[in-house]
């Protein structure tokens, strides 16, 4: 497990005691236990120690699941609905409660919260994703601690997020968060341990997102639950390379986010994967849906990756899938690798007929020039 966790010792205090604005997330296993009801006790522990977050100067955001959840045990359902009207029926019901709980538990402590519902549209829309930001941040300029759950009793399969971890990295990436803590029910990310591997390991710190490491995860196996460490390492890959901390870490544990905050060897905390990266950048690449991709020669990802460069035609090999102008797409390698995102000025029609030709020969061939780059390089995130 050497490609596991860095080289180097890391200085937790040095990292997170200087952290501001954190977002945590708290998933649905954790808030409603074995499946009998929401968790109060668990709810009141989070809420007290956010509250004590506060008192130490820092800025939160929560991110909760449980809405279905809630619902689904409110409703006495035998088990999660598979048809989307369920999903959001139960939502529906699980949401007014879950929020109600939430209001009591932090009035304990004199808090204020604010519910933000979203979708993916919410952020995928340049001027929606604006709002949303700048709601957040007048929430917490204000003192409130603004709850934020996905909208699932109206999201459809075209706009769902799929689970809140991912939304959460999405929100740590928005308001430019220094640390987002993943709440689960497992102390960490865990490796095999011993001489047969049947004992595990709480991996300390993870400096790059590996195809090792991806193979220690596995999917949620709760029948209320969408997530698992799979879908926590989805949210870390992209709340790291946006440029922010990630520590994953067991709920049940007491005091566990003044442990994180304070820098101590709690759960596994993920270091970024670069330097912070614009909030424009990170919306092209991260909450956009990507809608084809573009593959390239080795000299147009040598300019794109080391000299900063646009993407031209001439460096294009071919279009995959079907996407306009103005869409997001991937850019791979010749060997189809991912390595960059961004906003493609010209459809896949369009692209088809000029990949790999030079500039100078694109309105002949489509009758007008419109722009000179493929995708430019401001509207480009490498990954």
């Amino acid at each position: 497990m050497k490609t596991a966790c860095v080289n180097s010792p890391v200085d937790r205090p040095a990292l997170l005691r200087p952290v501001r604005r954190v977002v945590v997330k708290v998933g649905t296993y954790l808030l409603t236990g074995k499946g009998t009801a929401l968790n109060l006790e668990m709810m009141r522990k989070i809420a007290s120690e956010i509250a004590e977050l506060k008192r130490r100067g820092k800025e939160v955001v929560l991110v909760t699941s449980g809405a279905i959840g809630a619902g689904v045990l409110e409703l006495k359902l035998k088990e999660r609905p598979k048809d989307l009207p369920g999903l959001q029926a139960a939502a529906a019901v699980g949401q007014a409660g879950l929020m109600h709980l939430y209001r009591a538990c932090f009035a304990a402590h004199g808090l204020t919260v604010g519910q933000i519902l979203l979708t993916r549209e919410d952020v995928r829309a340049r001027d929606r994703h604006l709002n949303v930001r700048h709601t957040i941040a007048t929430l917490l300029k204000s003192g409130v601690v603004p709850i934020i759950n996905e909208n699932d009793s109206v999201a459809v399969d075209e706009i769902e997020f799929g689970d809140n971890d991912y939304l959460a990295a999405l929100v740590a990436i928005l308001i430019q968060a220094e640390l987002l803590i993943l709440l689960t029910d497992v102390e960490g990310l865990l490796a095999p341990a011993g001489k047969e591997g049947k004992e595990k390991r709480v991996i300390g710190t993870v400096g790059k997102i590996t195809p090792e490491i991806r193979r220690l995860a596995g999917g949620s196996t709760k029948e209320l639950s969408r997530g698992g460490m799979r879908s926590k390492l989805e949210a870390a890959g992209i709340a790291t390379r946006g440029g922010g901390m990630v520590v994953v870490a067991s709920g049940r544990r007491p005091a566990v986010l003044v442990e994180v905050i304070e820098g101590r060897e709690t759960g596994t905390l993920f270091l970024p994967s670069g330097r912070r990266v614009g909030g424009r950048k990170c919306w092209i690449a991260f909450s956009c849906v990507r809608k084809g991709q573009i593959v390239v020669d080795d000299g147009a990802r040598r300019a794109l990756v080391a000299r900063g460069k646009s993407l031209l035609a001439s460096g294009v090999i071919r279009a995959q899938g079907d996407f306009a102008a103005g869409d997001m797409v991937g850019i791979a390698g010749p060997e189809g690798t991912e390595f960059a995102r961004g906003l493609t000025n010209y459809g896949a029609d369009d692209l088809r007929k000029i990949q790999g030709k030079k500039t100078a020969q694109i309105a002949p061939l489509l009758g007008q020039r419109y722009y000179d780059e493929v995708v430019h390089r401001d509207n480009l995130l490498i990954l």
